[in-house]
């Protein structure tokens, strides 16, 4: 039986909709291949999702999210494909979850593709610095490096894309497996397009008072 890696197993979750013991299975019996892997879920009516990819969800809903008095404010569109499942209670809550979600864990792109290519090169070019001002990495084959270096750029998306950030009120899933799930539960496609985080005061200069020098004074100047 064919070896399976965690990572073939999420990619293949996230693609399917179907479970991780079932997505396990499929790449086994289909021995690592993932395309294969997927025949053998929709055969067995698991592969929800990936019937759904490339329809169109241009319905959904526009939500907000305001935290800490004011301080940080999120809008999001989350998309689906009709005007019915963008009303219910589930969808809204949904949308008001990953509001919450971007307000919290700052994503900076909604997914890999959005992530520029200089930014990622920028990415790559400090971690191979970094390796390379590393002792503990000297003399270590190319292949090693390139491992350590994706190992690395992983990281970043799961700190800067919002798909592959753990969900933070269930960090077991991303927020892209929690889409998944929902478009296994409602029939319909469901995306996130776009957001926009506010952060009071970001980019405006700070005043640099020494607060420090100023309570000693005052201190000084009571006794």
């Amino acid at each position: 039986m064919a070896e399976v890696t965690p990572g073939a197993v999420k990619s293949l979750r996230e693609k399917t909709g179907a479970g991780m013991m079932e997505c396990k299975r499929a790449l086994q019996e289909a021995e690592g291949n993932e395309e294969q892997a997927i025949e053998i879920l929709r055969k067995r009516g698991m592969a929800s999702a990936s019937k759904k990819a490339g329809r169109v969800a241009a319905e959904g809903v526009v939500g907000s999210y305001i935290h800490m008095g004011g301080k940080v404010g999120v809008l999001v569109e989350v998309n689906c494909e009709t005007d019915f499942v963008a009303r219910t209670e589930e969808f809204q809550q949904l949308v008001k979850d990953i509001a919450m979600h971007i307000a919290a864990a700052e994503p900076r792109y909604v997914s890999r593709d959005e992530v520029p290519a200089e930014v990622i090169d920028k990415e790559r070019e400090i971690t191979r610095a970094q390796i390379a001002n590393d002792p503990k990495n000297a003399n270590k084959p190319e292949q090693v490096v390139e491992k350590i270096v994706e190992g690395r750029l992983n990281k970043f998306y799961e700190e800067a894309v919002l798909l592959d950030q753990p969900f933070v009120k269930d960090p077991a899933k991303t927020v892209n497996e929690l889409l998944t799930e929902k478009i296994a539960k409602t029939g319909e496609r469901v995306t996130v397009r776009r957001f926009t985080r506010y952060k009071m005061g970001e980019g405006l200069a700070k005043r640099g008072d020494d607060f420090g020098g100023e309570v000693a004074a005052l201190a000084g100047g009571s006794q």
